[in-house]
């Protein structure tokens, strides 16, 4: 993520998935229809495998995945699942 990208307004967001499994595939699909109708154009999704980076992973001590991490706005919030429950996601990122 360059500089640039805190300047934005809107949330900054991580999906942290494993591979190609079933469940981070409906993880992805999810939150990004919830980010495309909730947050449209005032939001940054970036999709990490862990299989691919996984010092990422260890760095943010995960231990359960599909894993989102709301970075901005402040306060930090970690959600986990499928992302599936929509109301849960949404109050997760504040948004309910």
């Amino acid at each position: 993520m360059t500089d640039e990208s805190y300047n934005k307004p809107g949330h900054v967001l991580k999906l942290y998935i494993t591979g190609a499994s079933v469940n981070s595939a409906k993880a992805i699909s999810n939150i990004k229809q919830i980010c495309e109708k909730h947050l449209k154009d005032s939001y940054q999704l970036e999709i990490i495998d862990v299989y691919q980076q996984p010092a990422l992973a260890k760095q943010e001590q995960i231990v359960a995945l599909p894993l989102l991490v709301k970075s901005h706005p402040l306060p930090v919030k970690r959600l986990v699942g499928n992302m599936s429950d929509t109301d849960k996601v949404l109050k997760g990122l504040e948004l309910a």
